[in-house]
């Protein structure tokens, strides 16, 4: 088990989140981003760890946390489950290289982040596989977990290994590691699994028993039920059967996919852990729709989420506002597999942009396709800081866009981008993919073509400054339930030399080209064609060392080469073109696809021939986009008749409902709008207040301003924003606004989170509190603060400062110098109020103050801190017996190692690190040592001036290196008089008067003329 009994004790006693207590306490410091190990997010679902639940399960996620909590699957099970009382839903996600060589090195294993529990304490824990290349992450979080890695190796106590996600549907070379696959969608099955698992598992039922009563359920493949056999004309294994077991517990012969009827039934979360550290879609984004209505052939999210289903519209806009309102995110995103080809989505985002812009929230929305985008909705998303956009034309040419079904033309690639660049847009990022059954080297070169003729775009319509142009290619893997999964996989010398073509081209064009590594599409082949022998060589990967396979900081192929000789791996028997009428090694999944629909497609590919859209109507690429243009529409609805059956006539239906809803939604806002213009309207001043001159013109501080002159003071303050007219942060950024000051400590989760994470967590506490703050002037407009000096990741503060510009109802009067102090003081009292009930875990504001006009600036007045140090008995003995002594030396030396910047010759890094010798004596103001607490109190001069660092001081007196966890600043210092103030108490402290503009010689003249007269 662990190293430290006293690990187990924290184990084994749960609790509120302790940083200090926690089991990862010790090694925090000594990782990157240790947020990610952290749990403790606002909106977390913690429940007590105890009887009350019948079943405990784990969303042990195999990948990082910012891929895992990007991921909206991840969002709707935990927040599914945990709806249930009788259910416990926790997270874990996969410990990068750093943090798994602690973990191993200390014997500690991997927890869930909200009671900090091994993965070994659950009675199911589920993996969302979402790509063939994080098969060794199973592995990797089963072992650290305490779990056997194989499921003929696990006894009665281990938990349940269940799996899902689209690479469920073709599951055998992860057959000998999981229990049970849930093949297709979760929200119908998954609460009920759970029960029946942990129901029997409470009553001592044998693991045998336990997997008999799963299979019961639909949709649920336990492997070891089945037989396998290899099929004569591939070499792959196939399952032929189930086994004399699987037959008396009554498996299934095939398992069916699973897939939820009606997505109303079960709304997106608008309720979920907000991450501190930045996941990589650090945004409130929401599902439309799922399916897809075009077809495409390579693509088998397209074939495994279909029919296709839309959310209630009215719906989708109420989960944005209210995930983005309570989170605070800053952008959001609408998500489907072609959000171009929803029914309503012109009329959609255009309701949608008018409350975003009003919140200053960032719309994106993904999987454009080359059409269907107005001109008004073009606008739209531009207004809520959209500066690019992406489109997937897939292919570089017709003839292969034929091939693949893609239902785009050069003619609308070519529309769309003459539309974008027009309107501002500065970015235009296009998808391709190389390696597609039937392309020559015409169509490869097609891709850089098209993008050198959407530059020819940019550059005919005269633009001052020519866009950026990405052209973003990955290689073609042929996978199961799609009309290509009986395609080869193109040999990875060959793509190689398709990339170097294109990057001479792109060069030649001045594209933007971005690549994927044909190594690992080959390798990804393998494992989306792959039998139950795959296994063998995915373990010995594993213990060789393969981890993170996706990501090419340590994807290693010779580790994956040597691991698939050495467990006999044919892979041409997995890259090569498989007969037509073969049995394959994922036939015993039933997607629920008429046998014979894919074959067709994939003949009618081979030829050529493209297929229409699905529940379009007749000949067109989008759908109505009003209830007028709905009603008017008489064209039948294209049925693919693929063997999943669709009710047409119900589905038009829901597309008009859907539209008039959205006009309901119109009427509501511009009613609401209009009652508040006229509030406004019945509120505004009728006559002019005189207010009294400033002193000088050209100095605004000096005295109150006028109103008349209040728009040329703001800019000499902020700048004129150079954003458009239409861009909905350009009022933000050159609106009235009142400063305030706001002290705030650090503790719990957020001691761990660094500056840039602060940058991101203070303005989501902004607008959760429905404090709207004021914005830069630049192209990316961001929110204006600024802050005392960073902390290391670990390090506690009790009094950190921060300065923000929030952008209030009379704000203006405040800038006319109108406020009284009792007025200001009712105003932070007030603001204090509101930052209190939203903020994070971790956060606690301190104090606030409103900022008069004149005051210092934060970086004008910062000139030393205060810290404490804890030390333990040793420690603090050894600094109170020496302390005196080195306090009193003329010097106090440090070494500090540092690399040269910049890289020699060749490439890599310049050679050994250098070792500085720094003095860390003139740092110090004072240090005393509280022997009864173990603490060592500190007050250090700051500055930029690259002296020693705390942490660098502390060491220097304690005589060894002391973890950042064990500091706290507990507070920041202004200098007055000689003399040193914490910035919370030192209170309005003015910059001093300019000193007065010499006047021309004449007007000096004359003055001492007047003078003397």
């Amino acid at each position: 088990m662990f190293s430290d009994a006293a690990i187990q004790d924290r184990l084994a006693a749960g609790g509120a989140f302790d940083p200090d207590a926690h089991p990862y306490a010790e090694l925090l410091a000594r990782v990157a981003k240790p947020g990610r190990y952290l749990g403790g997010e606002e909106q977390q679902i913690r429940k007590a760890w105890g009887d009350a639940q019948v079943c405990r399960f784990v969303l042990a996620f195999p990948d990082i946390y910012e891929i895992g909590m990007s991921h909206l699957g991840t969002r709707i099970l935990y927040n599914l489950v945990n709806q249930a009382p009788d259910l416990l839903c926790e997270r874990a996600f996969s410990p990068w290289t750093d943090m798994e060589a602690e973990l191993r090195g200390r014997g500690l294993p991997l927890l869930s982040l909200e009671n900090q529990r091994p993965l070994a304490d659950f009675d199911v824990v589920g993996f969302s596989l979402q790509y063939e290349l994080c098969y060794t992450n199973v592995l990797l979080n089963l072992e650290l977990g305490q779990i056997p890695l194989r499921a003929d190796e696990r006894g009665d106590q281990h938990p349940i290994v269940i799996a899902g996600g689209p690479t469920a549907t073709h599951p055998e070379p992860l057959a000998a590691f999981i229990d049970l696959f849930l093949v297709g969608e979760a929200e119908e099955v998954l609460p009920a699994l759970l029960r029946t698992i942990g129901r029997l598992r409470r009553q001592g039922a044998t693991r045998a028993e336990v997997i008999a009563a799963a299979v019961q359920h639909p949709g649920v493949y336990a492997p070891e039920l089945y037989r396998v056999e290899e099929d004569p004309r591939t070499g792959l294994q196939v399952v032929v059967g189930r086994t004399p077991r699987g037959e008396i517990v009554g498996a299934p012969a095939r398992v069916e996919r699973v897939w939820v009827r009606d997505l109303d039934q079960y709304p997106f979360p608008t309720e979920f852990p907000v991450p501190y550290a930045e996941a990589i879609f650090d945004r409130a984004s929401v599902e439309i729709t799922r399916g897809c209505t075009e077809g495409c052939r390579f693509c088998q999210a397209g074939i495994i989420y279909r029919p296709v289903r839309e959310r209630d519209p009215k719906a989708v806009i109420d989960a944005i506002l209210e995930g983005v309102d309570r989170s605070g995110f800053s952008e959001t995103s609408l998500t489907a597999l072609s959000t171009a080809d929803v029914s309503c989505i012109d009329p959609l985002i255009q309701e949608l942009v008018a409350e975003l812009r009003r919140r200053k929230v960032k719309l994106g929305v993904a999987s454009l396709r080359a059409y269907g985008l107005s001109e008004g909705l073009i606008d739209a998303i531009k207004g809520v800081g959209i500066s690019g956009l992406t489109f997937a034309p897939e292919a570089g040419t017709q003839r292969m866009r034929d091939v693949i079904n893609k239902n785009v033309s050069d003619d609308d690639i070519l529309a769309s981008a003459r539309r974008i660049f027009s309107r501002g847009y500065d970015r235009m990022k296009m998808y391709f993919i190389m390696g597609l059954p039937t392309e020559t080297e015409a169509d490869v070169v097609g891709i850089a073509e098209t993008g050198r003729k959407v530059r020819e775009v940019a550059r005919e319509l005269g633009l001052k400054r020519p866009p950026t142009v990405t052209c973003s290619v990955s290689q073609h893997v042929p996978k199961p339930h799609t009309p290509f999964q009986w395609a080869a996989m193109e040999a990875v010398d060959d793509l190689q030399g398709k990339i170097d073509l294109l990057k001479g081209l792109a060069r030649r064009y001045k594209l933007g080209l971005k690549t994927h590594d044909p190594r690992e599409s080959w390798l990804e082949c393998l494992f989306a064609r792959g039998d139950r022998r795959l296994g063998e060589a995915l373990e010995i990967a594993y213990r060789s060392g393969c981890r993170f396979d996706g990501w090419k900081e340590v994807f290693s192929m010779e580790r994956w080469l040597a691991a698939l000789a050495a467990a006999g791996i044919e892979t041409e028997r997995y890259t090569r073109t498989l007969p037509v009428d073969a049995r394959l090694p994922w036939d015993h999944v039933d997607i629920g696809l008429d046998p014979d629909f894919l074959a067709g497609e994939y003949r009618k590919a081979l030829k050529g021939r493209v297929s229409p859209p699905c529940g379009k109507p007749a000949g067109a690429q989008v759908h109505p986009t009003s209830v007028a243009e709905a009603e008017a529409e008489t064209r039948r609805l294209v049925c693919y008749d693929c063997g999943i059956a669709c009710d047409m006539s119900e589905m038009r239906g829901e597309r008009l409902v859907a539209l008039r809803e959205l006009d309901g939604v119109r009427a509501d806002r511009l009613a609401r709008e209009a009652a508040e213009n006229a509030r406004i309207a019945a509120h505004a001043p009728v006559e002019v207040v005189e207010v009294v001159e400033a002193a000088d013109e050209g100095d605004d501080e000096a005295g109150v301003i006028p109103v008349d002159r209040l728009t040329r003071h703001l800019k000499s303050i902020t700048g004129a924003s150079i954003l458009d007219e239409g861009s909905a942060f350009k009022a933000a950024a050159e609106a009235a606004f009142t400063r305030v000051r706001i002290h705030f400590a650090k503790a719990g989760p957020m001691r761990y989170m660094g500056h840039l994470d602060l940058l991101r967590v203070i303005p989501r506490m902004l607008r959760r509190a429905r404090l709207e703050v004021a914005f830069t002037r630049g192209f990316n407009p961001v929110p204006r603060m600024s802050f005392g000096p960073a902390l290391p990741l670990g390090t506690a503060a009790r009094e950190e400062v921060a300065d923000i510009d929030l952008i209030l109802d009379d704000s203006l009067e405040d800038m006319t110098g109108e406020w009284s102090e009792a007025k200001r003081e009712a105003v932070a009292a007030d603001l204090r109020r509101r930052l209190e009930a939203v903020a994070p875990p971790g956060l606690g504001i301190v104090d606030l103050r409103v900022v008069s006009a004149g005051e210092r600036r934060l970086g004008e007045l910062i000139a030393a801190a205060d810290y404490a140090v804890s030390l333990d008995d040793a420690q603090a003995e050894e600094v109170a017996a020496h302390l005196g002594e080195r306090l009193a030396a003329p010097e106090l030396p440090i070494e500090r190692e540092a690399r040269k910047k910049g890289k020699k010759k060749g490439g890599g890094r310049r050679g050994a690190p250098e070792v500085k010798v720094l003095d860390a004596r003139p740092r110090i103001i004072d240090a005393t040592i509280d022997a009864d607490a173990r603490l060592l109190r500190l007050r250090l001069k700051m500055g930029p001036d690259g002296g020693a660092r705390p942490r660098e001081v502390v060491e220097a007196l304690v005589g060894e290196a002391i973890a950042d966890h064990r500091f706290t600043r507990e507070r920041l210092l202004a200098e007055v008089d000689g003399g040193y103030v914490s910035t919370r108490e030192l209170g309005v402290c003015m910059r001093p008067p300019p000193p007065p503009k010499p006047r021309p010689a004449a007007v000096e003249a004359e003055a001492e003329a007047e003078v003397s007269a």
